[in-house]
């Protein structure tokens, strides 16, 4: 039996099976309509007294009949046929109107969002009319014809790919009322040809990027979120969304008092989502926060395009940067938890049984087959990650047997704690200005003088994973044996990037994680890097808050020599006192 969509309350069986003869129905696929289809589809919407919708394909074959407007009976994103930026969707609605007026923003959005070749808007009357001469009764008046336009895509996002909060222009023009005869007359196929011929234009004249995602970033401010706070997370998620190889075309922003349980924002705001990543060609949609496996689902639905959250983007970047079978090793592991309880509902393919002896019957689904492997998986990656976590533990015994003092660099991520280690100790760790550039721990031997004797002495000193605010822990717990590194060492180098705008939050971030450390880390010193990007404003304050900070460029090599003596003074008060030092 065809299916008709929208809201069926209230409508008789004759009326039901009304709309379901309109599946029957075929036009002309050169035409956009024809007269006798749109009174038919006119009729039954008076009689109804609710506006109907006809979606057809190119064929001219009608697929789907839904009671309500454009926005009510769309189609969903994931039923819509694949298209790219420089074609259409190869479906038209004609939808009734109940009052005479033109097309309104909802149903050219829908029209938008979907991507169709053409709505046709008919403005019908209550009791019909008779055509001039006598003959056949009407509901029809006249009819508008809408359809969507090519719309440069780089004038949403200013120079730089900045990203953003801008408003959405409009894409699409209308036609003026015109007659059933007039509008049935059009060469249908003509129109759309040379729509996506101009599509197709502005597609190459963009110069399109398809290689890499293109992404529109979604930030929601609660009422316990400050704007100074949720600007530098949009800014921090931007500079992720580059880290990991994507290109952010527009930020969406909205404030809430609470996060809406089912889609994170309103339903209002997801259409806007849907509509913006229609209209620049997104591929993926990067929320600032963690996102239930529900709301994931949830979204995609609603938008038809991939959703992922703060802490998935975090970890394709670990998995791009780890180099060492440790590091890979944990990357992995934080992704099988992570893709653990997110696998129900990813695809129809995860609920079919799977083949073979053992499989047939009642057997076991595709998914629990997964979810299972995944477990297992799980299981072999712990056992060997706390193998790691033994072998590293034997190396800092024996290092602590030979009495050598240990530093470790901790820092949020980017604050050039590998130029550091690079200037400090000529140690070639890659460099770059990406968040997360390293994942994998470096020791390297450091002389400095010795604070008792004066005389030069070797310590080691360990280059860290970079922390970064509200840390997953997923890689919290994947990374406990890198951590390690740091509860163990004798004393902490904590390097700040004084030029970033957000270094206070920086600071509070990187103390907030090590609070969370099993172990209490050992005394720290609180290194300044990039004073020569920092502004004199910015200096004077971070010396009045850390009397006791060295202040450095690693990258120009300005202030090594201070920091080598306060070092030798760190292990020295390390070494006799579980007091903190210079913070």
């Amino acid at each position: 039996m065809e299916t008709i969509f929208g809201n069926l309350q209230g409508l008789k069986s004759s009326q039901l099976k009304q709309l379901q003869r309109l599946y029957h129905q075929r036009i002309p696929g050169d035409r956009v309509t024809t007269p006798e289809f749109s009174q038919r589809l006119a009729a039954i919407s008076a009689e109804i007294n609710q506006p109907v919708c006809a979606y057809l394909n190119r064929r001219g074959q009608v697929i789907r009949v839904g009671v309500g407007t454009p926005r009510q009976t769309q189609i969903p994103p994931l039923e819509l046929p694949r298209y790219g930026a420089a074609r259409l969707s190869g479906i038209r609605c004609l939808a009734t109107h109940l009052k005479p007026e033109p097309p309104n923003e909802a149903a050219l959005t829908a029209m938008a969002m979907q991507r169709l070749d053409a709505l046709v808007m008919l403005n019908i009357t209550g009791t019909g009319f008779t055509k001039r001469g006598g003959g056949a009764t009407g509901y029809v008046k006249h009819a508008y014809l809408a359809h969507l336009i090519a719309q440069n895509v780089r004038e949403l996002v200013p120079s730089g790919g900045s990203g953003k909060h801008l408003s959405l222009p409009q894409n699409w023009v209308i036609s003026p009322p015109m007659s059933l005869d007039v509008i049935s007359d059009q060469d249908f196929l003509e129109l759309v040809e040379s729509l996506e011929a101009e599509f197709e234009r502005e597609f190459i004249a963009q110069e399109v990027n398809t290689d890499c995602d293109r992404t529109v970033i979604v930030g929601v401010q609660t009422d316990d979120i400050s704007e100074q706070h949720f600007q530098d997370t949009l800014a921090e998620l931007a500079r992720l969304v580059d880290t990991a190889g994507g290109e952010v075309l527009q930020t969406i922003i909205q404030k809430r008092n609470r996060i809406h349980p089912q889609s994170v924002v309103g339903d209002g705001k997801v259409q806007e989502i849907a509509l913006a990543a229609q209209l620049t060609g997104a591929n993926l949609i990067v929320f600032d926060r963690d996102l239930s496996p529900s709301q994931v689902r949830n979204l995609e639905q609603k938008i038809g395009v991939r959703v992922v959250d703060r802490t998935e983007l975090i970890l394709d970047i670990f998995a791009q940067r780890a180099q060492s079978r440790a590091g890979k090793l944990q990357v992995e592991l934080a992704q099988l938890e992570y893709m653990l309880p997110r696998l129900t509902g990813r695809g129809q393919a995860m609920s079919r049984l799977g083949g073979g002896i053992g499989t047939r019957g009642p057997g076991e689904t595709k998914l629990e087959t997964e979810r299972r492997a995944i477990q297992k998986r799980i299981a072999r990656l712990q056992q060997e990650v706390d193998q790691l976590q033994a072998h590293r533990s034997r190396l800092r015994q024996r290092r602590q047997h030979r009495e050598v003092p240990s530093v470790a660099l901790v820092g949020y991520t980017n604050a050039g704690k590998s130029t550091l280690l690079n200037a400090l100790t000529n140690a070639e760790v890659y460099t770059a200005d990406q968040l997360f550039a390293t994942l994998d721990p470096t020791t390297r031997r450091l002389v400095v003088p010795d604070a008792s004797t004066g005389a030069a002495s070797e310590i080691l000193i360990t280059d860290t994973v970079g922390f970064i605010h509200e840390l997953p822990d997923a890689l919290v717990d994947a990374f406990r044996a890198t951590l390690e590194e740091v509860t163990e060492a004798d004393a902490l180098l904590h390097l700040v990037d004084l030029s970033h705008p957000a270094w206070l939050s920086h600071i509070r971030s990187v103390r907030d994680i090590l609070a969370m450390m099993p172990i209490t880390p050992g005394p720290a010193l609180v290194v300044f890097n990039k004073i020569d990007q920092a502004s004199s404003e910015t200096l004077a304050i971070a010396r009045e808050e850390f009397p006791l900070a060295v202040f450095i460029s690693a990258r120009e090599r300005l202030g090594l020599e201070t920091l080598r003596q306060r070092l030798g003074q760190l292990v020295y008060y390390a070494a006799n006192t579980v007091s903190e030092f210079g913070c």
